[in-house]
């Protein structure tokens, strides 16, 4: 695969990812099994999002003295238009954990240990997802159109489709499998995700949440591993950029879950993100867009649907204190 990973820049990459997740695996080993406050999740994104940035530096300074200023500035304006785009959809994947969590009552201290392994889990399938899409894409060319497609077709579902209809996780096929095939425990064991009774093993309603955690982040990576490909098909770019976004994934959701409400036209916004990049792949070579623009026309895009939420939220606000 043609791609601007180097062995060192693969080696210095692998090392950041595993020793941030061993550091957070035995920081929540270490934990009270409490729920990661607001404040501890503002401090986890910004570092997250800290460290990040930092990556993309030295990813900058390493190409601009070994492949110029040119190839540098282009794959920098790459990597930060795929961890944008990837940040922002993995807002309405945190969302669907809030629903999962509520429908399996799993209380706040053991959110976070299904999270910390819904994210180890999810780094290895969007790697291997990355990867086979990279080879189809080398392949075939023309894949990239039926992404285009897909993308979007998916973004003006999304903007038609009321989430508050959508079917409770418990009533999804999956779901009825589960516990058609698996001995299920009626209620939570604690932090356990299997238990032995009388020599019979048992699975409990948390192993459930993490099972469907791990699905729903491989629904939206069908969206959102497409989407990065308008921007590039150089591996090392897109994987890089999806892990950055996840690593941070877990902080961004104790941030958001006590203000999900406060976002009802999140979906609107990300629905043109993909409109946007939908028609992006689809006219890829009548008119190829640059990096840069596509970088600004998401981040634009982002922008005013906070200023619209906010717009929104007060206006909320006043109907429900009479003014």
């Amino acid at each position: 695969m043609n791609t601007i990973g180097t062995p060192l820049l693969w080696g210095c990459f692998i090392t950041i990812v595993v020793v941030m997740l061993a550091a957070d695996l035995f920081l929540q080993r270490r934990s009270d099994r409490g729920a990661m406050s607001v404040r501890q999740a503002a401090i986890w994104s910004l570092f997250w999002i800290s460290l990040t940035l930092l990556f993309a530096a030295a990813f900058w300074w390493y190409l601009d003295g070994n492949a110029g200023r040119q190839i540098a500035n282009s794959q920098l304006s790459a990597f930060l238009t795929g961890w944008l785009l990837e940040k922002a959809l993995a807002v309405d994947n945190v969302f669907v954990w809030l629903m999962l969590f509520s429908y399996f009552n799993i209380p706040a201290g053991l959110q976070r240990r299904v999270l910390v392994y819904g994210v180890l889990g999810a780094i290895v399938l969007r790697t291997l997802m990355i990867f086979a899409g990279s080879w189809l894409v080398m392949q075939f060319h023309w894949i990239l159109y039926l992404f285009g497609a897909f993308l979007l077709f998916t973004g003006i579902k999304m903007a038609l489709t009321n989430h508050a209809n959508a079917p409770a996780a418990g009533n999804t096929a999956l779901m009825h499998w589960l516990r058609q095939h698996l001995r299920v425990t009626d209620e939570l064991q604690g932090e356990k995700f299997f238990i032995r009774r009388n020599g019979v093993l048992f699975t409990t309603p948390l192993f459930l949440a993490l099972i469907m955690v791990e699905l729903s982040d491989v629904i939206f990576a069908v969206d959102s591993i497409p989407a990065i490909f308008a921007v590039t098909t150089d591996p090392f770019i897109v994987l890089t950029s999806n892990l950055f976004a996840i690593l941070g994934l877990r902080a961004m959701y104790f941030l958001l879950s006590g203000v999900a409400d406060r976002f009802p036209m999140l979906k609107y916004g990300l629905a043109l993100v993909l409109i946007f990049i939908g028609i992006k792949m689809l006219l890829l070579e009548v008119y190829p867009l640059p990096v840069t623009v596509s970088l600004s026309v998401i981040a634009l895009i982002l922008m005013l649907t906070l200023l619209l939420n906010l717009f929104v939220n007060r206006y909320r606000d006043r109907l429900q204190r009479g003014l």
